[in-house]
């Protein structure tokens, strides 16, 4: 059955989440990876949204958007899953369904929750034991917002901004808040207390 779509306000972040079908594996080597990545750049630009974080798991991705048009998100995720469909079937001749039948997508309370969630998505890989630290997982923004590696794929919502005056001072105090990594509390469980 179908999960209800999401109502898109523009200006207005979701947390995206998209699994593989079955959650079977998604994402077989790092081509796959930077082609995902080239791809969801060119329809966030297409599509008129901005990417704040983002995470590439082996079955499923964590995006966090922000959309300037009604339809904005849901004309992304329907390309880039659409396109990168027609790539694993070109390149790994794989000819059975990809992903799972529509995209998840939560809204985020910038006030309370945009950094919590950017926190989330970049701790995915921590969390599944891939990694002990956030900044040894290449197919994530976490090296872009804590560490100021260049990601053009980032826009840095105005919220993460204002955590320090210059580049440096907001990247610092975004690390800050990976040192208790263990207690990074899912987003689903945080809204629900919240």
């Amino acid at each position: 059955m179908l999960r209800p779509l999401c109502p898109e306000i523009p200006g207005h972040p979701l947390h995206v989440i998209q699994r593989g079908r079955l959650r079977s594996a998604i994402f077989f080597g790092e081509e796959d990876c930077t082609a995902y990545l080239g791809w969801l750049g060119r329809y966030a630009v297409d599509f008129a949204c901005s990417v704040h974080a983002y995470v590439l798991m082996g079955n499923h991705v964590h995006l966090l958007l922000t959309p300037s048009r009604v339809g904005g998100v849901a004309g992304l995720m329907h390309s880039l899953d659409e396109r990168y469909e027609r790539y694993q079937v070109e390149v790994h001749h794989r000819d059975a369904a990809l992903w799972e039948d529509r995209h998840e997508a939560l809204p985020v309370h910038v006030g309370r929750y945009l950094i919590s969630c950017m926190r989330y998505i970049e701790l995915n890989p921590v969390r599944a034991r891939v990694v002990a630290w956030p900044g040894q997982y290449r197919w994530s923004s976490f090296r872009a917002n804590a560490l100021g590696q260049d990601d053009p794929l980032l826009t840095p919502h105005a919220h993460y901004c204002v955590l320090g005056r210059g580049p440096e001072a907001r990247q610092a105090a975004y690390r800050a808040l990976f040192h208790d990594h263990a207690s990074a509390t899912p987003l689903r469980r945080a809204r629900r207390t919240g």
